[in-house]
């Protein structure tokens, strides 16, 4: 179980919404949003959305929170993009998902509100938006809307705490950073070999998040829980009890250095209020506003 919950945001982040039997405690979804939360959230996303709408652009890398991660650091879970001309809707968000129905990852297109729906805890919820500079913009959004390439980069094997610099397995926030490789490192869409994204990102200082694992029991019990594995990892990263995984931080930090005309802006809300942030600084897990944030009022 505590295992499970370590890589569980991740994971239900990238599930479909259809459920599949054969891996019910992560296909299912716990939690029964009420009418009062899915309201809450629904307000929320149009928040988002405003946000996307206001920044004159086309495309915008997002994230989203799932999980209480904070034992290990860890808010935002699941990264994708969010297109204004996605054939699936204005500013629906292009990722990889895991389709529960199939046992197999997918490309899924996904309604900024269906998307902010997808987190874990309703009462409460935290979104990401990264508005690159116009060239690099242009660039991810003609790589995103590249439908062969998108779908040449899935891997063949899903795991929720995929090696960062392997191929064997992939995990959302994976498929995202190896697009933005091919995006700006001006790869050959004719080539979409997933190493040759990983050395891209490598020779960039991509440097994936090392998730520390608080004991080797742990990574023991992870052996038998579906959709998450170690055989990827260097063992001196298993070892150690920090494995390197793509979490939506490590992309956020990589394109701040890569693109530093990027703009970035975050939202978050719990039971009484939404609070727009514009700025690197993060607002953290209480949701607290910072000096000239935003704040929109939630009917009690």
């Amino acid at each position: 179980m505590l295992f499970r919950r370590l890589f569980g945001a991740a994971l239900l982040s990238c599930l479909s919404p259809g459920a599949w039997a054969g891996i019910p405690t992560f296909c299912e979804r716990p939690h029964q949003v009420t009418a009062a939360e899915q309201d809450r959230v629904l307000r929320f996303a149009a928040a988002v959305k405003d946000e996307l709408a206001r920044s004159g652009g086309k495309v915008a890398l997002v994230a989203r929170a799932g999980l209480d991660l904070s034992r290990f650091d860890l808010l935002y879970s699941h990264a994708g993009i969010a297109l204004k001309d996605n054939p699936g809707g204005p500013w629906a968000v292009r990722q990889l998902y895991y389709a529960c129905d199939e046992a197999r990852p997918r490309l899924f297109d996904q309604g900024m509100s269906g998307f902010v729906l997808g987190a874990d805890t309703p009462g409460s919820g935290h979104v990401t938006l990264l508005f690159p500079s116009t060239e690099q913009g242009a660039q991810l959004e003609r790589a995103a809307l590249d439908k062969p390439l998108a779908l040449a980069l899935l891997g063949d094997q899903y795991s929720a705490n995929a090696y960062a610099f392997g191929t064997r397995y992939q995990n959302c926030n994976q498929w995202v950073a190896e697009l933005i490789a091919f995006a700006w490192g001006h790869l050959d869409p004719a080539d979409p070999a997933r190493a040759r994204a990983q050395a891209w990102l490598r020779a960039q200082g991509y440097a994936a998040t090392p998730v520390r694992i608080p004991s080797h029991w742990m990574v023991f019990a992870g052996q038998f829980v579906p959709l998450v594995h170690v055989n990827d990892h260097p063992l001196d990263d298993v070892y150690a009890l920090a494995l390197h995984i793509s979490v939506p931080t490590t992309i956020e930090d990589f394109v701040h250095k890569a693109s530093p005309q990027t703009r970035r802006v975050e939202l978050c809300h719990d039971e009484h209020r939404i609070v727009v942030h514009r700025g690197w600084e993060p607002l953290g897990a209480q949701c607290e506003p910072l000096p000239g944030d935003d704040v929109i009022a939630l009917a009690p």
